[in-house]
């Protein structure tokens, strides 16, 4: 099997794991939305939901795993499994110290986080407690899932990825279970979804503890900071976290001036990002989590062709799906919000102002997706720095979009701001690539992108009279889920056929792939 199709079939399992959490967290937000609806107990509770999965992404899956699964690949590779796993026991140490230290000083200045992070809360005193008190009961989060995250690390490196891309599955059915068995019960009812996190959190962590011993992790506590992985990993997350929180932070800057517009507009942005995180988590993120360790192999075998190969696949493959992903969520936005959201206190309006955050952040997606292929190929050879700069000039550029769009477009600005600077920090990222794996195959991803955009357009346009169609039969609740199920079914027959019509090479790939399987069981 080739590295690509490698690749490609732990981007699939990595996919399958992540499909199966959107869809339970799609679940999870259709019973938060039908209890709670989109107001001031939901504002607080995404705030709270918020904070520690920022600090998760930056420390825990960001920063964390981009500075670690690099080194511990080199360990495995060069040096020695005992020394690997040496390395390893030195992260868990000096992690749960850092973590305990985070978590307590979190939950003791929560009332100034919060005035930071959502300075529009702090003239309306209830909600500004109620975030702070559902803050604090989730804060701990960062904890347990920043070691499930290094764990994480260990076994993608191993090239083992079932269980990490299962694990999220495990917070969806938590903070559901939740809603139903918890919540009811409690004099603060939101609180309980609070707890729900927790819980999750938990479940989490002790997922992964059975496949680690499995791959011989002995875990031998070392609180002395002293191995040299350990220095060399702080030294490439300072910057690292920076340069992961650029998206992270963008979303900050939207709930901040989102809590200074009209009630509900953080729920907007909120519901709307849920959505588009469905293409972007199961491929984009997919992909990213997969072509790190085999990035960072590379750079370890000193194979820089290996490496652009590689780049060049992931990018042309991320795209493939990127676009036309963005096209549907373009065209079909109200009925998509509608069907999944529209029901109990989530009024037709609040669908509408939910759909039109929804295109605009959908603009985004194409940039969205590839981040996650370019900036691993930075980290696989340990080059932090390049994108901290880029990801300042993204942040400012954020700033200032949202300040130009916030009040002509309202909470739709912010989104498409997001997608604005996401574009920016893409276009850097490839502008800067280094040069040892700048020249990778460019004509060949111009080729794909041609042929993928007019195959999403011809599916866009297929997928808009049919649910044009739709309309004007004024169909119910469930009619409408059919007719959206078979207009998505159409639209992907009718791309893939579009595909193979144009002759992309990414459609080939994948159809050839399935025949070299196929031949082979039989």
């Amino acid at each position: 099997m080739s590295e690509n199709e490698k690749l490609l079939k732990a981007t699939g399992i990595i996919s399958s794991g992540t499909f199966l959490s959107r869809i339970f967290g799609f679940i999870r937000d259709m019973v938060i939305a039908k209890i709670f609806g989109a107001g001031f107990a939901t504002d607080a509770f995404f705030v709270a939901f918020k904070i520690p999965n920022l600090l998760r992404r930056l420390l825990g899956e960001g920063a964390l795993s981009a500075a670690f699964i690099p080194l511990f690949t080199e360990h495995f590779t060069v040096k020695s499994k005992e020394d690997a796993w040496r390395f390893a026991s030195a992260a868990f140490s000096a992690l749960l110290v850092i973590l305990s230290v985070i978590t307590i000083l979190g939950i003791i200045f929560m009332p100034a986080i919060i005035t930071i992070l959502a300075p529009g809360f702090y003239t309306e005193p209830q909600k500004f407690n109620l975030a702070v008190y559902l803050t604090r009961i989730t804060f701990p989060y960062i904890f347990l899932i920043s070691l499930t995250a290094l764990s994480m690390g260990i076994l993608n490196s191993l090239r083992h990825f079932t269980v990490p891309a299962m694990s999220p599955v495990l917070l969806n059915l938590s903070l559901i279970g939740a809603a139903f068995f918890i919540c009811p019960y409690l004099e603060t009812p939101i609180s309980g979804l609070a707890i729900g996190v927790i819980i999750g959190g938990v479940l989490q962590l002790f997922f992964h503890i059975p496949p680690l011993l499995k791959s011989g992790l002995k875990f031998t506590p070392d609180f002395s900071f002293s191995h040299p992985g350990i220095k060399k990993v702080v030294l490439l997350m300072a910057p690292s976290i920076i340069g992961l929180a650029v998206t992270q932070f963008n979303i900050f800057i939207d709930t901040l001036i989102a809590s200074l517009l009209t009630e509900g507009s953080i729920s907007y942005l909120y519901y709307a990002d849920r959505v588009m995180q469905l293409p972007l988590g199961v491929f984009g993120t997919a992909i990213g989590t997969a072509i790190l360790p085999t990035l960072s192999s590379f750079a370890a075998k000193k194979d820089m062709e290996g490496m652009k190969d590689t780049i060049s696949f992931g990018l042309r493959f991320t795209l493939f799906i990127a676009i036309p992903a963005m096209t549907a969520q373009i065209v079909l936005s109200l009925p998509i919000v509608s069907i999944l959201f529209e029901r109990g206190e989530f009024t037709h309006q609040a669908a509408v102002n939910t759909s039109q955050a929804l295109i605009a952040f959908s603009i985004g997606l194409w940039a969205y997706s590839g981040i996650k292929v370019i900036a691993p190929a930075y980290y696989s050879v340990q080059d932090t720095k390049t994108p901290v700069r880029i990801a300042i000039i993204s942040m400012v550029a954020n700033v200032i979009f949202n300040l130009l769009l916030m009040f002509p477009l309202k909470h739709a600005g912010i989104a498409l701001a997001t997608s604005l600077a996401a574009m920016l920090n893409l276009g850097l990222l490839i502008y800067f690539l280094p040069d040892k794996i700048r020249r990778i195959d460019w004509e060949g991803i111009k080729i794909s992108v041609f042929k993928i955009g007019i195959s999403s357009v011809v599916m866009g346009g297929v997928c808009y009279l049919s649910w044009l169609k739709a309309d004007s039969y004024q169909l119910s609740g469930w009619e409408r889920l059919v007719w959206l199920s078979i207009t998505i079914i159409i639209g992907l027959i009718v791309y893939f056929g579009m595909t193979i019509l144009v002759k992309c090479g990414e459609m080939k790939f994948l159809m050839d792939t399935v025949k070299s399987k196929m031949g082979a069981k039989g």
